[in-house]
């Protein structure tokens, strides 16, 4: 495929997200993709497929949680308790892997799987699937938070010291506020631990 046709269909791609996504989340969105390029310019990986996979990332984020939960069930994707319990946070992942299949024509398995696990990652995860959910953690509109600048600079490094990082990081806050943590998540920072 040239390069050309590559450019149209991230191109299009950024148009359909442009129309899809609220201004903050397409914001957020850009963010990720660049991100996510250079990320891959840097560990010598495809930046189209980069560049792909952060566009579509959240692009099922603007959905009603009962639209995610029916649209995993209609693709007969596991839904576990806690992705019932905060569908919005947890489901637009699986959702939007479908999307991004269906919806977008995208035929990579790993663009499609660098969508589905951005959120909670999963053990053994492929070099662009780490640099999505790095990309979607460390890009430039994020707040700061105390290890930000710290894991921006792991990025660049070693995708796995920063994937370790900001699963702990993430477990922290989690557990400070309460929030439920999907099982996948704790199974990828033991993956991770060092």
């Amino acid at each position: 495929m040239s390069q050309n046709h590559h450019q149209s269909e991230i191109e299009k791609l950024r148009r359909a997200m442009e129309k899809e996504l609220s201004t903050g989340r397409y914001t957020h969105t850009l963010g990720v993709a660049y991100t996510a390029a250079a990320l891959a310019m840097a560990h010598a990986e495809d930046m189209e497929k980069a560049m792909i996979a952060g566009l579509l990332h959240d692009c099922a984020k603007s959905m009603h949680g009962s639209e995610l939960v029916a649209i995993c069930e209609k693709a007969r994707l596991n839904v576990t308790a806690v992705e019932r319990s905060n569908p919005t946070a947890l489901l637009h992942a699986k959702a939007g892997a479908y999307l991004a299949e269906r919806k977008y024509g995208v035929t990579d398995g790993d663009i499609l799987n660098a969508i589905r696990y951005h959120t909670t990652g999963r053990p053994d995860m492929s070099r662009l699937e780490k640099m999505v959910y790095i990309a979607d953690y460390i890009e430039p509109g994020r707040k700061q938070n105390r290890d930000l600048s710290l894991i921006r600079r792991l990025a660049y490094q070693d995708l796995d010291s920063a994937m370790e990082k900001i699963l702990a990081d993430t477990l922290a806050y989690l557990r400070t506020t309460d929030g439920q943590v999907d099982d996948m998540t704790n199974r990828t920072y033991q993956y991770y631990k060092r």
